[in-house]
């Protein structure tokens, strides 16, 4: 017995442009959600410059008290500290929540610490020192602390550098190792701070609190990974 195939199948009309509804749909909410996080990434950046911009406009308004080059120095890198605890603190939040979406801004919150911390260092070189490196290799010897704050900036900067998907391809497996050094580029900022402050040291405290808490959360999830 031979079967015939009818030429018009029921799935040819109804099912197919079913099927073509759901894939234009699935596009649709694709291209929504790709567009949504486009405007969340717009919406970070730009609230991780209104510190900037706040510090620029108490500049100009000539708010920053009786040592205004001193304040706009520590608070660029009170910024540049709490913008790469955020960064890190990702990764604790992906483990807690069992969400990979929150690591999808770890590269700007990098981005943006390297950012104050450039602004950081600047206003100590141009503001406090006039540019003056004869200055600056005296001041070295004298204050330990910034040669920490130098450390912490050597290792952010081919961590900035290195940070798009081209660098991560081109490195494979080493880029991941390059880029653990931003715990010791923490640890080594939370020193700096910490050293710097002369009175009251519960801020850099604190932050040293919290980064090891996070290392912390890191930790347990290795070694649980590995007794699995």
């Amino acid at each position: 017995m031979i079967l015939k195939i009818p030429p018009n199948p029921p799935f040819s009309k109804g099912g197919a442009r079913c099927y073509l509804t759901i894939l234009f749909r699935a596009r649709s909410l694709m291209m929504s959600a790709r567009n949504n996080r486009r405007i969340l990434k717009f919406l970070i950046v730009f609230l991780g410059l209104v510190p900037a911009l706040l510090l620029v406009r108490a500049t100009l308004n000539d708010q920053l008290g009786a040592n205004p080059i001193q304040t706009l120095h520590f608070r660029l890198g009170d910024w540049a500290l709490r913008f790469l605890l955020i960064g890190l603190a990702l990764t604790p939040i992906k483990i807690i929540t069992k969400q990979a979406s929150p690591l999808r801004y770890r590269r700007m919150m990098g981005l943006l610490a390297f950012f104050y911390a450039s602004l950081h260092g600047l206003v100590y070189v141009a503001l406090d020192l006039s540019w003056s490196w004869t200055a600056f290799i005296d001041e070295v010897p004298k204050s330990p602390y910034i040669v920490l704050g130098l450390l912490t900036y050597l290792l952010l900067v081919p961590l900035a550098i290195t940070s798009t998907k081209y660098f991560k391809k081109r490195l494979g497996r080493r880029w991941f190792s390059l880029h653990k050094l931003v715990y010791v580029a923490a640890l080594t900022a939370c020193l700096h701070y910490l050293w710097l402050v002369k009175l009251d040291v519960s801020q850099p405290l604190l932050y040293i609190g919290l980064l090891g808490i996070l290392v912390s959360i890191r930790i347990v999830k290795f070694y649980r990974n590995r007794g699995a």
